[in-house]
């Protein structure tokens, strides 16, 4: 069984949470005989294949780009021919130029998209890019959701449930680096005993800047892990609003995440727009045991975190909201303890890699039974 994955985004260049998802895919169904690939592209002008954790890695250089979507002429004729061996070719959607890829490599084995998220921000370029998407998703066999909630929310998929399944994320605890007690020491020392954390990159949909006004009037420490676009304006808002106990620590190799990770007393995920599909930083949380406080914004996100069982969750875009669940979280450890005991507890019930890679394979199989198209 070979699968070809096509997203905009991969390692090494690149490390966000689709990035991560796909990547636990190829290892997960790799220990179940699925031979992966992956097709993305790179800033490098001239950038080679590489193999990575049992997987190849295809870099097609970017030629340009368009309201953040890349494209690339090269990948178009490698997609078409990398297709030819493919049984299965699974797309990750959304990206536009994937979409016309798609029927200029003029594909015809059985395909799949992993629904990640709907397209939120880009409203005109959405009214121009809607019958290339449509055609699109048409055009597919399955369509993955992530999570029932976002099934139930999106109207995009609302249109193709016929031929929707439904497969959550799964992260695998053991392809984390230990990072060992010197390192967590180390970050220890800096942070504090007890510290909120929030891990991601900082784009405009992630609410920080509703994180920043809720503890402008509280005195908990937080630690903020991650690079991206609107880093500067953020660090200026922290400081305008005189946030000294508000850490950024920046981009972190795995290890020291893992270390604040484990360190943490809770994490805290203010996200407010759909744009945040699922949340694996905050499943990441999950997974190591901590308290979780997030926003209902009709995705997986609440799917991760179930109210007043595994964290709280509150209205988006509510600073005195968020502000005071981090208040109730803080002054009541031992209930906080119990919520993070209940959110691993979920996570080895719904969130394992191997229970994500034991779907998509059979998934996979299905489709390459399926006859010949054409």
């Amino acid at each position: 069984m070979r699968v070809l994955h096509f997203y905009k985004t991969y390692y090494p260049d690149s490390w966000g949470g689709i990035e991560q998802v796909i990547r636990q895919m190829c290892v997960g169904t790799g220990r179940l005989g699925v031979t992966n690939e992956v097709l993305t592209l790179t800033r490098e002008k001239d950038p080679s294949d590489l193999e990575f954790e049992g997987h190849m890695v295809h870099r097609m250089p970017l030629d340009f780009e368009i309201a953040s979507t890349g494209f690339s002429f090269a990948a178009i004729r490698k997609l078409a021919r990398l297709a030819r061996k493919a049984d299965v070719i699974h797309y990750h959607f959304p990206w536009p130029f994937m979409d016309l890829a798609h029927f200029m490599a003029r594909i015809d084995k059985p395909s799949v998209v992993t629904y990640h998220s709907d397209i939120v921000r880009q409203k005109t370029l959405l009214r121009v890019y809607t019958p290339l998407k449509q055609r699109f998703l048409r055009s597919v066999d399955l369509i993955v959701a992530t999570s029932p909630n976002y099934l139930a929310s999106s109207p995009v998929l609302a249109r193709y449930k016929e031929k929707i399944r439904t497969i959550t994320y799964g992260l695998d605890k053991s392809i984390y680096p230990e990072p060992g007690e010197a390192r967590r020491g180390q970050w220890r020392a800096r942070c504090g005993a007890r510290f909120f954390l929030f891990i991601g990159v900082l784009r405009y949909y992630k609410g920080l800047h509703i994180l920043l006004d809720a503890v402008a009037d509280l005195d908990y420490p937080v630690v903020i892990v991650g690079a991206g676009p609107i880093e500067r304006e953020l660090k200026a808002h922290a400081e305008r609003l005189g946030l000294s106990h508000v850490m950024f620590v920046g981009a972190l190799e795995e290890a020291d995440k893992i270390a604040l990770l484990q360190l943490c007393y809770a994490m805290v995920f203010p996200s407010h727009l759909r744009s945040e599909a699922f949340g694996i930083s905050l499943l990441e949380g999950a997974m190591f045991g901590k308290p979780m406080i997030s926003s209902e914004i009709g995705t997986g996100t609440t799917y991760i975190n179930i109210d007043n069982d595994t964290g709280l969750v509150v209205p988006p875009d509510d600073p005195a909201a968020l502000g005071a669940a981090m208040r109730t979280l803080w002054e009541q450890p031992e209930r906080a303890a119990a919520m993070g005991r209940r959110a691993e507890a979920r996570y080895w019930e719904l969130f394992t890699a191997e229970k994500m890679a034991e779907n998509y394979t059979a998934l996979y199989r299905e489709l390459a039974a399926r006859p010949a198209k054409g």
